[in-house]
């Protein structure tokens, strides 16, 4: 298995690298066929943001689905301990459900188990007067690729990643969502082919968006 540890506005020293290798080698105790790990450490320079500034991100790549964790902390070591610890959490949750065929995606998921009890209030962002056409074209975009961009003269940043989407049902996107941590989670419908965000609603509800796209082939 591959254990990748970048830095973003942080340097990684020789005994971080090795402290984090040795935490997340324990992943193939709960994901054995994981092939690959991603971890990014970044650096919040911020003073007023001291504590939060480590923030770790762990990314499992391998032969299912993509499981993620991430943590924030004064301390980067610290902030790798609260990430590893959910990142086995969310791992012993898929093994367990590969056991349980019998799960539907409507079955509510317990609080206990990573389900949402309540639905955050979500302030609603300021509107920002975006530059037209600052942006470079998206097309030339690799896999797996990150870019950040600035809009202009405007301390607005863009940033922008390119990843691979495989047509999944619903159920799939709600299994998925729920290993990635985040409340909401973007996918390609696999009967209908259409565009679809699945996100959680009030206490163990679930929505899904969908959007009907018509392309025009040159």
């Amino acid at each position: 298995m591959d254990i990748t540890v970048v830095g973003r506005n942080a340097e990684i020293h020789p005994n971080f690298r090795e402290y984090v290798e040795e935490k997340v080698s324990k992943v193939t105790l709960f994901y054995p066929r994981a092939q690959r790990i991603d971890v990014e450490l970044t650096h919040e320079p911020n003073p007023r943001q001291a504590e939060t500034a480590e923030r770790i991100e762990l990314t499992v790549f391998g032969k299912g689905p993509i499981i993620r964790a991430e943590a924030s902390s004064s301390d980067r070591y610290a902030a790798v301990d609260i990430a590893s610890a959910k990142l086995f959490e969310r791992l012993r949750r898929a093994r367990d459900r590969a056991k349980d065929h019998r799960r539907r995606y409507n079955t509510p998921i317990a609080p206990d188990l990573g389900g949402i009890a309540e639905e955050p209030e979500v302030e609603k962002p300021e509107e920002v007067e975006v530059p037209q056409d600052t942006l470079r074209p998206a097309g030339d975009l690799k896999l797996g690729e990150l870019r950040e961009e600035q809009l202009g003269d405007s301390p607005v940043i863009v940033r922008q990643k390119l990843h691979e989407a495989e047509p999944m049902t619903v159920d799939q996107a709600l299994y998925q969502m729920e290993l990635v941590g985040h409340p909401w989670f973007l996918f390609i419908d696999k009967e209908t082919s259409q565009p679809c965000v699945v996100y959680h609603r009030e206490g163990w509800t679930y929505g899904v968006i969908r959007l009907n796209t018509k392309v025009q082939m040159d």
